[in-house]
């Protein structure tokens, strides 16, 4: 166990627990694979000489085709070995689930991540933002009242643009305030 701190102020620091360092470091490490406290230089299990410095930890290799991170079990063998293993595998390697989803509008090549997909309410598919309304993609519920809202957002007729006066360019009053009169 390492000694903690010094004398004026004993809950700070601590010194190193190998033999021939026990330099006083304020930031100590505490191992997790023998428990024992130490300086910058000596936190690594190699340069403590730690027992878990042996322990590679758990490794994978990535198959090309498919994706997927297959574990590499101890004595398992080469890469190559692995993933001749894993294209025998009864899961096999489908080279068909790497490919990622895209938006299924017609000549929409977009690519659908978490952030730029939306779900249609009308017929439940997942498509891009730009396709998010039910009158930009092939929606089965296309003459419901949504349907006509994408539209008349589509035509311009929407927001603060359906008040504009069309000759004028200005803003139409309501007719309440249009015939308010002050004294």
């Amino acid at each position: 166990m390492a000694r903690r701190g010094t004398e004026a102020f004993p809950d700070l620091g601590a010194h190193c627990d190998r033999e021939d360092c026990n330099q006083l470091d304020f930031l100590p490490f505490d191992c997790d694979g023998c428990g024992k406290v130490f300086c910058a230089e000596h936190r690594t299990y190699v340069d403590h000489g730690c027992a878990r410095a042996a322990d590679q930890g758990r490794t994978v290799v990535v198959c090309e085709a498919c994706g997927d991170a297959i574990e590499r079990a101890a004595g398992a063998g080469t890469d190559a070995e692995i993933l001749e293993a894993h294209a025998r595998s009864r899961r096999g390697c489908d080279p068909a689930r790497k490919r990622k989803p895209r938006c299924p509008a017609r000549r929409c090549k977009e690519t659908l991540t978490f952030s730029n997909s939306s779900v249609c309410k009308g017929c439940g598919h997942k498509v891009c933002l730009k396709h998010r309304f039910p009158a930009d993609h092939e929606c089965a519920t296309r003459g419901s009242p949504e349907g006509a809202a994408a539209a008349s957002r589509r035509a311009g007729d929407c927001g603060r643009d359906a008040h504009k006066v069309r000759d004028g360019g200005g803003w139409a009053l309501p007719p309440l305030i249009r015939n308010f009169r002050m004294f």
